[in-house]
């Protein structure tokens, strides 16, 4: 049994409402009075066969029976910065260690509440329970910056549903930084090729320093400008932004995007003070879109799904690989496994293939062993 859980016996209330004795519940389950005396008062936790016994006997569930005390806590490190107050947080075991990841703050995806799993108190400190503690070994903690890491989230508890997936936002650089500090099981990555060579490739052996990893590809990802309804500005390519006409939304640095942008304005002979808003940074693909979508900016770079999605006009670019960068040791994990077992599935890459710009025919396929 994990030992962060600690159980509370149901089974003494529950025999009395049904009006049987200990003696008579023993018979009925085929063990001796002393043993239903012993689990009444805790001193022995049945093991699974017998608490079905007594389940069925009892007519409930062995969770009716048996449920984890409230308030139970672990000890917990804080990936960020604590907060003022309580702070909601994800949990999930990395090489032993418990990590919380608050749940609020950018690098969420979603614009909604997502549930806790505990609630960790100002200043850090143990996270008290709020989903059963024995979770947290089987949850994945994804990083990167694809909105569709979420839909593999899914399809893998599907595909195994005693896996959880939380998946958090974070530019290519810094989802292989979390990786390499042990914050992470999955890193996301879609970095550009360059002269040198694959950019994911690139960037992943600079940052992981040797550590024993593989990397597999996710998806391919049509990127470009994205703009208001209709293009009202008549926009073609990235050299139509300097001169200050249209108003850009950047993404910071350590973004793949950025680092597309830079690129291209310097093919160009451009600066990045030659582009009005080229300071002007949004973290997100959500963000960039919402900018366009409020009159805030006029062009932001961005997938042409997230496009589809807020109703923007979209200019193409690039077609990117993203890939998916897991250590050694880690990918032997049953979760793991099952993650990368899900990315094989035909419904995971329909599921893909149906977004707008996405293409799913490379993935789960292994680029290569760092």
């Amino acid at each position: 049994m994990n030992p962060d859980i600690k159980l509370i016996c149901n089974l003494k209330t529950i025999r009395q409402d049904r009006g049987l004795s200990q003696a008579h519940l023993a018979e009925l389950t085929g063990v001796k009075r002393q043993a239903i005396y012993d689990i009444e008062t805790e001193k022995y936790t049945p093991n699974t066969a017998l608490a079905l016994k007594l389940a069925k006997c009892l007519g409930c569930t062995v969770e009716d029976l048996f449920t984890e005390e409230i308030g139970a806590e672990a000890d917990a490190t804080l990936i960020g910065q604590a907060e003022t107050g309580p702070t909601r947080v994800a949990l999930a075991r990395m090489r032993g260690r418990v990590m919380a990841y608050p749940l609020t703050g950018r690098q969420l995806f979603l614009n909604g509440f997502e549930p806790a799993d505990g609630v960790m108190a100002a200043g850090g400190g143990p996270a008290r329970l709020l989903s059963p503690a024995g979770t947290l070994d089987q949850t994945l903690i994804i990083f990167g910056c694809d909105p569709a890491f979420s839909i593999l989230g899914t399809h893998t508890m599907r595909h195994a549903p005693q896996v959880r997936a939380h998946c958090f936002f974070a530019s290519s650089r810094d989802a292989l930084v979390r990786l390499a500090a042990g914050q992470a099981h999955f890193a996301g990555t879609h970095m550009h090729d360059t002269a040198h060579g694959p950019g994911n490739l690139l960037l992943a052996r600079s940052l992981l320093e040797g550590t024993p990893a593989t990397v597999v590809t996710f998806s391919h990802i049509e990127e470009g400008l994205m703009v208001a309804p209709g293009n009202p500005l008549k926009l073609r390519a990235i050299s139509d932004l300097a001169g200050g006409q249209a108003r850009l939304v950047n993404r910071e640095p350590g973004a793949a995007l950025r680092s597309l942008l830079d690129e291209y304005l310097f093919r160009h002979g451009l600066r990045g003070e030659d582009i009005s808003g080229y300071g002007q940074e949004a973290r997100t693909h959500h963000e960039s879109a919402l900018h366009i979508l409020f009159g805030k900016a006029d062009v932001g770079l961005g997938f042409r799904a997230i496009a589809a999605f807020y109703g923007l006009d979209f200019i193409p670019l690039e077609t990117v690989r993203c890939d998916l960068v897991v250590p050694k040791d880690l990918q032997a994990l049953p979760e793991a496994a099952a993650l990368l077992d899900t990315l094989q599935t035909r419904k995971l890459r329909e599921d893909l293939a149906s977004l707008p710009g996405y293409e799913a025919r490379e993935t789960g396929r292994i680029v290569a062993e760092l």
